[in-house]
């Protein structure tokens, strides 16, 4: 099997080939065709509320308390800075399993290490966040060990024949949609890439030193970005290739892919050599990412004239942005459309 590597590229001056206007999500093509119309988009927190799944029955005892947690308006580090600090225990010491967005209803796990500290739960109150549960476990929770989320989502101001609509949701339900790290990836107009270009041209992108995690995480994920957007070119995701559904989240070690999938990857990277250097060296391994996420339970109701009401559960990792800009051109009160 091939080894994906451009380290022997990396030669190449990565600034005389990116051009770092470039760095645009929003014109990543679609699936299924153009936007069906515009939509308002989290007009207030209440329009788009996650619930963490998990597959985890808390053991009932153990050095770890876990806290089931509601919060409105609240990003998830801030909270687990919160309950450090009110249980009086390190911040390493609280665990949870995925970042929420901020400007949400949402609800999640936390773990606080609290050894033979039976602490009373009134010691853990606060305003920014509600308790909903707490058992004792004996295992720390960690990054990743979410099975997905539950979404609710309403779109406003979004005028479309509901037959047209209903079509589209029809097709996504079948089909899937474009499985993009969607723009929370990237930063503010794609700030986070363009400081992920400046840390590369210093080689200076490398593992998670100097608090550079963030911009690598981005970086790679831009890389896997360009790839789906390739494989959209070349058949619209109909069928995979020589059986393949995936592409690179690039990083050292070889591929589990194809020769033919190999090729086409290689000649998407051509240009972003010392991108896949910085990868590779960073301490990452290769890892392959579905092209095509698959809602679960995807339902749909209209609640008012024009607010239509979403609800779907998808897997860790994965956008609803991006299943909902197959639906739909988003817009914020306070932003242009997104």
């Amino acid at each position: 099997m091939p080894r994906y590597c451009c380290s022997w590229l990396h030669q190449t001056p990565e600034s005389e080939l990116i051009n770092p206007n470039h760095f645009d999500f929003h014109q990543m093509p679609r699936l299924h065709g153009e936007p069906l119309g515009q939509a308002l988009f989290r007009s207030c927190p209440e329009d788009f509320c996650v619930d963490e799944i998990m597959d985890l029955q808390p053991s009932g005892e153990g050095e770890h308390l876990l806290l089931h947690i509601r919060k409105r308006d609240q990003n998830s580090q801030w909270v687990a800075g919160l309950l450090a600090s009110l249980a009086g225990i390190k911040r390493n010491d609280i665990g949870f399993c995925g970042l929420k967005d901020r400007f949400a209803v949402t609800t999640q796990w936390y773990s606080l290490h609290l050894p033979g500290n039976d602490i009373d739960l009134a010691r853990l109150e606060h305003s920014d966040f509600d308790i909903l549960a707490a058992h004792r476990h004996h295992k720390k929770l960690r990054r990743g060990m979410h099975q997905g989320n539950q979404f609710s989502i309403r779109l406003r101001q979004f005028e479309v024949h509901p037959a047209l609509l209903d079509e589209r949701l029809r097709l996504i339900e079948q089909l899937g949609a474009p499985n993009y790290f969607a723009e929370q990836r990237f930063g503010h107009q794609g700030n986070n890439l363009r400081e992920a270009q400046r840390l590369i041209d210093g080689d200076q992108l490398k593992g998670n030193h100097r608090g550079t995690g963030m911009y690598l995480s981005a970086a790679r994920s831009w890389i896997f970005n360009l790839l789906l957007e390739r494989r959209i070119a070349i058949n619209n995701l109909r069928a995979p290739i020589d059986g393949d559904e995936s592409a690179a989240l690039w990083g050292r070690g070889r591929s589990n892919t194809s020769a033919e999938v190999n090729k086409i990857e290689t000649a998407v990277l051509a240009d972003w050599q010392s991108w896949c250097y910085a990868l590779e060296h960073s301490g990452l391994k290769q890892e392959r990412r579905d092209l095509l996420l698959r809602p679960r339970g995807l339902a749909w109701k209209w609640v008012a004239e024009d607010q239509l009401q979403l609800s779907f559960a998808l897997p860790n990792g994965a956008y609803a942005t991006a299943l909902l800009r197959e639906i739909a051109e988003l817009f914020r009160p306070e932003f242009k459309a997104l």
